[in-house]
């Protein structure tokens, strides 16, 4: 359906509920790893149907099945042989016939010539495995570059970005989208020309929901060390994309004005929690919490506390070593025997127990 500004949140597509491709594609262990997940590849290809559209560094081809499923043809560039052999596997094995590979550097200008004018450029450039801090400057080919290669080819553009970086760090004027999937920020898109309807965007997926940057949205996020009655944790897209005061519009709008605030909770670096009295269900919320209490961070203290209550399961989510995770976990979880899962967040030395809600 059409994106609607006006709307805070909103379904967006019907996005099949499965992470892995219908049919294992071709391709090295690390090609593989890095595919864009299915039903990510579904979600842009439906976003970017046209007549034609041109891949660019394409790899193996799993963004380009899709492509090639909603568009009448498309162009895939790609620099490597091995990985354009991989994708021209994988679209035979889905019956495509209508790609025409082309195996070269992107930018170079006998390559540029085998590619007519097309509604779209896609890219998804290669970038450092690990940075200290993601930069648009290191991915390549650049984005400024492409822009200026294709000039002659459209005006419309959408680029794969490191998901960390934030808004401010991109220095260029186009549609910011930030995309979860099951819960983990997993991909950012930048759309150019006329793909560009929003300056901000935050995508969950599978679910296709979405929020909306607003010019002026009404709430603040005021910062809170109390824990109220819920919490709630926003999807990581939504705080990637710096959408906390359009996702506390929304929520408001549920649950109404004279309610009470919500207010930020800020766990450690990297976790956040919205914390009120009211209770509400949000699309763009990846999980809703009853907070059960605040205790020590000691396991058999807190084990004493569940028991009784219902609870089976503990996520531990902060405050303990990988290497000595399940032994806590085990600690916490010894003698409990209900249905209820728990998620443990510790703030300092204290644990806050919140009880899920809404699951399906």
């Amino acid at each position: 359906m059409p994106l609607n500004a006006g709307t805070p949140y909103y379904s967006l597509i019907d996005v099949p509920r499965k992470k892995q491709f219908e049919k294992p594609l071709h391709g090295d262990k690390e090609s593989l790893r890095f595919a864009t997940p299915e039903p990510i590849a579904r979600y842009r290809a439906q976003r970017l149907k046209c007549r034609t559209l041109a891949d660019i560094s394409c790899g193996i081809g799993g963004q380009t099945i899709f492509f090639a499923q909603q568009c009448e043809s498309v162009y895939a560039v790609e620099i490597d042989p091995k990985k354009i052999e991989y994708a021209k596997q994988n679209c035979e094995m889905y019956g495509l016939e209508n790609v025409t590979f082309i195996c070269g550097d992107a930018l170079d200008p006998e390559v540029i010539a085998q590619i007519p004018k097309v509604d779209i450029v896609f890219s998804d450039p290669a970038r450092p495995a690990e940075e200290d801090e993601r930069q648009v400057s290191s991915i390549e080919p650049g984005i400024p570059n492409v822009l200026e290669a294709y000039a002659e080819k459209t005006r419309n553009f959408a680029f794969e970005a490191p998901p960390q970086m934030p808004p401010e760090r991109i220095p260029f004027d186009c549609e910011k989208e930030y995309i979860s999937l099951d819960g983990q920020l997993n991909r950012l898109t930048l759309y150019f020309g006329a793909l560009r309807q929003f300056e901000r965007l935050a995508v969950a997926l599978p679910a296709g929901e979405g929020l909306v940057a607003k010019e002026n949205p009404i709430s603040q996020v005021r910062e809170t060390d109390k824990m109220k009655l819920y919490a709630y944790e926003p999807e990581p897209s939504v705080v990637a994309a710096e959408l906390l005061p359009e996702l506390i519009d929304s929520m408001i709008d549920i649950v109404g004005p004279l309610v009470g605030g919500f207010e930020l909770f800020r766990v450690d670096k990297k976790r956040i929690l919205l914390t009120t009295d009211a209770l509400a269900k949000q699309s763009m919320v990846k999980n809703n919490y009853l907070v059960l209490g605040t205790r020590p961070f000691e396991p058999k203290e807190i084990n004493e506390f569940l028991k009784n209550r219902n609870v089976g399961s503990v996520v531990l989510r902060a405050g303990v070593k990988p290497e000595a995770y399940w032994d806590v976990r085990n600690e916490i979880e010894e003698g409990l025997e209900g249905k209820k899962t728990v998620h443990l967040f510790v703030k300092g030395d204290t644990a806050i127990l919140c009880e899920v809600l809404f699951k399906d």
